[in-house]
């Protein structure tokens, strides 16, 4: 059985397919519910809706993360330090990157991220 919250934010979905607010509310919902693939699936359709927005790059990675797609989780993960994600503190425990930062993939971006926060000082 669907949860109801899921059920009428997927119901406006459907009716305006590019409601950035929606999708953003039903992917959370996804992920919280340990529906990986679907929530990936609207990651990747924000991703397409505001290829400018480091939050939705950074959910994105998260999401590859979640998926055990490292290889992608790093690139988006970079795309969003790159237009601005610079929360590095939550990237430091956030649940839903645990298994990417111990991944040899993540390896590359950590030297970027120390840079990042220097930088940030």
């Amino acid at each position: 059985m669907v949860p109801a919250k899921i059920a009428f934010i997927e119901g406006l979905v459907r009716r305006d397919p590019d409601y950035v607010d929606a999708l953003q509310l039903l992917g959370d919902h996804y992920t919280r519910r340990g529906r990986y693939v679907e929530g990936l699936h609207v990651d990747e359709r924000l991703a397409r809706l505001e290829p400018g927005n480091p939050l939705v790059f950074y959910n994105l990675a998260c999401s590859y993360s979640l998926t055990e797609e490292f290889d992608r989780a790093v690139f988006a993960l970079d795309h969003a330090l790159n237009l601005g994600y610079h929360d590095f503190k939550w990237l430091a425990k956030d649940p839903d990157l645990k298994k990417l930062r111990t991944h040899p993939a993540f390896a590359e971006l950590k030297q970027k991220i120390r840079q990042l926060k220097n930088q940030d000082r």
